[in-house]
C-alpha cells in the first residue's frame, strides 16, 4: 500500500519510456578507482551502453548506518540494469566510520561525483543530467548534495578542480536529522587538533550540520523522498517533517508513502518511482 504527494512543480507524470535506452552493448567494470584518500583506492562498479549519443548518469551510494554495507548489496543499484535503461550506472564504496570518522563517507560521495564529471567525455555522459540514489544511510548522504551541496567539506581523493553538481536526487528510508534518531551518534567527527572525537556543542554542531533538512532552501535540488510507515530503522516522521520543509521552501519534490515496506532497499517499486521522477526531471524535448 501506498500514498503518493506530489509538489505543485512536479505535476506533469512523464512517461517512463523517454528516456534513452541503449542501443549498443552494455559495457560492465568492477572494483574502478575513483579517487585515492591517504594510498587507499575507493572503488565502485560501473556499466554504460557503449554507444556516441550523450546518456543520464546515476550514481547509487548504499545504506549501513555509514559503518556497514557495500556497492552490491541490496540497498545499491544493479549497474547493469540501469545500464539497460540507458545510463551511465556507478555504485560506490566509501570509507565507512568504524575506520575513518564523519564525514569521511561524505566527502568520498562527492569526490565520486567529481569523478563523473572529469570523465564526463569519456564515457558520452551528459554532465547536465547526472543524478543520484541512496538508501538509509546513503539516502542522508544524497539529500545532504541536494540541500547542502558541498556543506563547506574539503575537496579530497582527488578531481579538485572538477564539479560537484547534480541535477535531482532520489532518497530511500532515509534519515533527514541525525540528532534525533538512535544511530543518528554513529555521525562524530574527530578533531584532529585535539587528538579526539568531536564531545559536547561541536559534536551536536556536526550532526545538525549533517542533517539535511537544516539546509532546506528555494536552491535545493529536485528531489524524491520514499519512506514506509513501518520502517522501523527511521521513524516516517522524519520523511514527513522534511517533505513538510521541502514544501515550504517550494523546492520541486514527490513524496511516495507506503505503509507495509519496512526499511526499504532498493526494491522493483524504488525503482520504478526513481524511474518516473527521473524522466519528470529529464530536458524536455522540442
Amino acid at each position: 500500500m501506498r500514498t503518493m504527494l506530489l509538489a505543485a512543480a512536479c505535476s506533469v507524470v512523464v512517461p517512463v519510456a523517454v528516456l534513452a535506452q541503449p542501443s549498443a552493448p552494455v559495457v560492465t567494470r568492477t572494483d574502478v578507482v575513483y579517487g585515492r584518500v591517504e594510498g587507499s583506492a575507493l572503488l565502485a562498479n560501473i556499466a554504460y551502453p557503449d554507444g556516441p549519443s550523450l546518456k543520464p548518469a546515476i550514481i547509487s551510494v548504499h545504506g549501513g548506518r555509514w559503518r556497514a554495507g557495500n556497492r552490491t548489496d541490496a540497498s545499491s543499484i544493479k549497474v547493469a540494469q540501469w545500464a539497460e535503461f540507458g545510463f551511465f550506472a556507478m555504485s560506490i564504496d566509501y570509507r565507512l566510520v568504524g575506520g575513518s570518522p564523519a564525514p569521511a563517507p561524505q566527502l568520498d560521495l562527492l569526490c565520486a561525483i567529481r569523478w563523473l564529471h572529469a570523465h564526463a567525455a569519456d564515457y558520452n555522459v551528459d554532465p547536465e543530467r547526472i543524478y543520484l540514489i541512496g538508501q538509509s544511510a546513503g539516502g542522508q548522504m544524497v539529500s545532504l548534495i541536494a540541500t547542502a551541496g558541498e556543506a563547506g567539506l574539503p575537496r579530497v581523493g582527488g578531481w579538485e578542480k572538477a564539479r560537484s553538481d547534480v541535477r535531482a536526487v532520489i532518497s530511500v528510508a532515509a534519515t533527514y536529522e541525525l540528532t534525533t534518531l538512535s544511530w543518528g551518534n554513529l555521525w562524530t567527527p574527530f578533531d584532529s587538533a585535539q587528538g579526539k572525537a568531536f564531545e559536547g556543542a561541536k559534536l551536536e554542531q556536526a550532526r545538525r550540520h549533517a542533517s539535511p533538512i537544516n539546509h532546506v532552501s528555494p536552491t535545493t535540488k529536485p528531489i524524491l523522498v520514499i519512506h514506509s510507515d513501518d520502517d522501523k530503522s527511521v521513524p516516517v516522521q522524519q520523511a514527513a517533517d522534511f517533505v513538510e520543509t521541502l514544501k515550504a521552501a517550494g523546492v520541486p519534490h514527490r513524496y511516495v508513502h507506503f505503509t507495509d515496506k519496512g526499511h526499504m532497499g532498493i526494491t522493483d517499486d524504488v525503482i520504478r518511482e526513481a524511474r518516473a521522477f527521473i524522466a519528470e526531471q529529464e530536458p524536455k524535448r522540442p
